[in-house]
Order: structure tokens, then C-alpha cells, then sequence
């Protein structure tokens, strides 16, 4: 059986490259089971989320990783989120119906924006245009601008899988030009095929059976959506007690849906005033989530 939601850093023992390798399948079904887009919409964004899983896994932290990219073309906005303990969530959004395209033409004049939102601290935060014919071409670029380290991926998606791997030289081993030239090489025969169905091992002595490459424990990745009703309160407190009472005149009450995940979350005019109430004040209503 062929393993999936699961993530495996590796190391070429004697040259100064690291890697990762991914295979999203039922992680990848939850994802994809809100969004509406056209399948080949929804690849990108099973592309993404092998991505961003991949780059989590290359730094140190505690707290969650965001990718975006926008644009002013047929495609809005695409995020995906993965936390330091392999949590994933994404979500893609068109204007139009799209089937096909390369990167320029899906967003147009356009940027990607990666951010790290540490646990109690201040978030980092990296921009570059949206450049390339693909996903992995537009973070290879990402990487070379802002972290000045070579770094190849390979992400491919289809209704069942996403698949990601990921080549990446070790900061202090930048003299190691050739050895870099070789594994990128060997690489590059990789097949969407290939990627999509065979296990880690199986890649990796499909590329590099030549080299001594230590592979690390499985780390398990999940979808997980982090959306909770004192979030929503959050975000609706923000908006004004002014705006609420005029939805709230309107309509009654307030609904709020997930993108992400699907969840519905409801409000009424009781809810709507306890989130102004005085701290300690309990007001009793009859919504639930």
C-alpha cells in the first residue's frame, strides 16, 4: 500500500543538499471537498499545499506558515496553511471557469506572499512577484530573492493525490556547486507519474541510487481547519457594533461559513450584543455553532 499524509525530510550524506518529500491523499480530500472550483483550479491549489507543507518543514518554529498569491487575473486569491506540527488548510478562488493556463495567465500581474506568524511573536514576512510558469518556478525565484539559498520543487496534484519534493543546499555548504549541479539533474527526471503514485523510497532510489541519502522519520500531516467560534466573535467585534445592528436589521441574524472548512457559524441580535457586553456580564442565547 502506498504511504500518504506523511512528510520525509532527507539528507545526501556527503554533499551540502538537503530534501523533503511529500504525498497528501485524504488530508488532501478534506482540503478540496469545500472548494468549487474546476479540478484543474483545485490542482493548483493541491499544489500548494504540498508547498507550503514542504517550506514548513525547513524552518524552526511554533505557529503556521501562509502562502498566498494574487492577482488581477482569472484567479483571485489562492491561500494555503500549514502549521509547525503538519496541519494543513487552503482554499482557492476564481472569477470564471478556468482549464487551463500557465501562472502569469491564471493571476495575471500578480504576487506571492509567504508568512510565518510565530507563537507570541512578531511574523515574518516575504514578498516577490508572481513570476514563472508554475507554482514551484514562482517559489524556486522566492528563494533565491529572499533567502539567497538554491532551492528546486516539484508539485503536481490530481483529484486524488498531491505530491511534493523539494532539494534545498545547506547554508553553510554553498561551495558544493557541482555535487548541487548533479542531484538538481538527477531530479529533473522525475515524472508527475512518478511523484503522484511511488512511495518516498521508491523516489528517491529512482533518482539518487548513486548517492548515500539518509532518510528521517515520517512525520504525519493532517488537514485541520483552525476557525472557531471565538475567532468569528473576534472578527465580527471588529467590525463595529454599528455595522452588526445593520446586517442584523436586514437579516436577523448573522451567518458565517468557513471557506476553508465548511463550518457554519450563527449570530443573532442576543449574541450580536454580548459580544460588546461588559467583561463578566453573561448574556444567555439560544444559537449554537
Amino acid at each position: 500500500m502506498i504511504k500518504q499524509d506523511i512528510l520525509h525530510r532527507f539528507l545526501f550524506e556527503e554533499l551540502g543538499v538537503r530534501g523533503e518529500w511529500i504525498k497528501l491523499g485524504d488530508s488532501w480530500q478534506a482540503a478540496r471537498q469545500h472548494q468549487q472550483e474546476s479540478a484543474f483550479v483545485q490542482e493548483l491549489l493541491g499544489q500548494a499545499l504540498a508547498a507550503v507543507a514542504l517550506l514548513s518543514a525547513t524552518v524552526k518554529f511554533s505557529g503556521s506558515m501562509i502562502l498566498q498569491a494574487q492577482g488581477d487575473g482569472p484567479i483571485r486569491t489562492l491561500v494555503a496553511q500549514a502549521t509547525h506540527d503538519r496541519k494543513i488548510r487552503g482554499l482557492v478562488r476564481s472569477n470564471t471557469t478556468i482549464d487551463q493556463g500557465s501562472l502569469s495567465e491564471l493571476f495575471g500581474e500578480g504576487r506571492l506572499v509567504l508568512t510565518i506568524e510565530i507563537a507570541n511573536g512578531d511574523p515574518y514576512q516575504g514578498i516577490v512577484p508572481l513570476e514563472g510558469e508554475t507554482l514551484a518556478n514562482a517559489l524556486e525565484t522566492y528563494f533565491v530573492q529572499s533567502e539567497q539559498l538554491k532551492t528546486r520543487l516539484w508539485l503536481f496534484a490530481d483529484q486524488h493525490h498531491a505530491a511534493g519534493l523539494l532539494l534545498q543546499e545547506l547554508p553553510a555548504q554553498k561551495h558544493f556547486q557541482a555535487d548541487w549541479e548533479r542531484v538538481e539533474l538527477l531530479a529533473s527526471t522525475i515524472t508527475r507519474q512518478e511523484l503522484l503514485e511511488l512511495d518516498c523510497e521508491q523516489v528517491l532510489y529512482r533518482l539518487f541510487n548513486e548517492e548515500k541519502v539518509r532518510v528521517f522519520e515520517a512525520e504525519p500531516v493532517a488537514f485541520q481547519c483552525a476557525c472557531s467560534r471565538p475567532r468569528i466573535e473576534r472578527t465580527l467585534r471588529a467590525m463595529g457594533r454599528a455595522e452588526l445592528e445593520g446586517i442584523l436589521a436586514e437579516q436577523n441574524q448573522i451567518e458565517v461559513i468557513c471557506e476553508f472548512c465548511g463550518a457554519h457559524y450563527s449570530f443573532d441580535k442576543v449574541d450580536a450584543e454580548t459580544l460588546f457586553a461588559p467583561e463578566g456580564l453573561a448574556i444567555t442565547s439560544t444559537t449554537r455553532h
